[in-house]
């Protein structure tokens, strides 16, 4: 019986399904559904999908490791009925997320022309701020809900329930 449960679970919550980066297996719990739409409006999702940003890059055991611990914390607050209604980014998840900008960007801080204007705040205050002090609304705008988002299409998870027992209830 024990089992039986446990596949069960990890059938209904398509366990699988996090180990890829596709964006919308972050959508699975429906109170992602802001982040999403907010990203999915940016131009970040021309380059950059949620892992991008959100988990570290530098090795790929670190990756993984960061992957399970925030997922296994994620689910125990869905379960549990916990989460917040609005998302606020953890202590760990600023260090990632700031190694990730730097990352992706770091091209643009080696270009004199591109910083020409900048270069003084940025020597003056790459080691005590975040990106995100300056860059307030990237990639996600203002997330509290929906509404944020004009015209917002979040995909709709799909039904736990098999198609053969669908079948059987119709």
């Amino acid at each position: 019986m024990f089992c039986g449960l446990l596949a069960y679970s990890i059938y209904v919550s398509k366990a699988w399904s996090y180990a890829s980066d596709d964006p919308e297996v972050c959508i699975n719990c429906h109170i992602m559904a802001p982040q999403y739409s907010t990203w999915i409006h940016s131009a970040h999702r021309e380059k950059a999908n949620c892992n991008d940003c959100h988990v570290p890059h530098d090795n790929v055991f670190r990756k993984y490791f960061f992957k399970a611990k925030d997922g296994l914390r994620h689910a125990a607050l869905f379960t549990l009925r916990a989460e917040r209604q609005v998302i606020f980014i953890g202590e760990d998840g600023k260090k990632v997320v700031q190694e990730n900008c730097r990352r992706c960007h770091a091209v643009l801080f080696d270009r004199d022309k591109l910083i020409s204007q900048t270069r003084g705040l940025y020597l003056d205050h790459s080691n005590d701020r975040q990106c995100w002090e300056c860059h307030r609304e990237t990639p996600h705008g203002r997330v509290s809900s929906l509404s944020s988002v004009p015209n917002a299409q979040v995909p709709l998870p799909e039904s736990p329930v098999p198609a053969w027992l669908q079948k059987l209830t119709e």
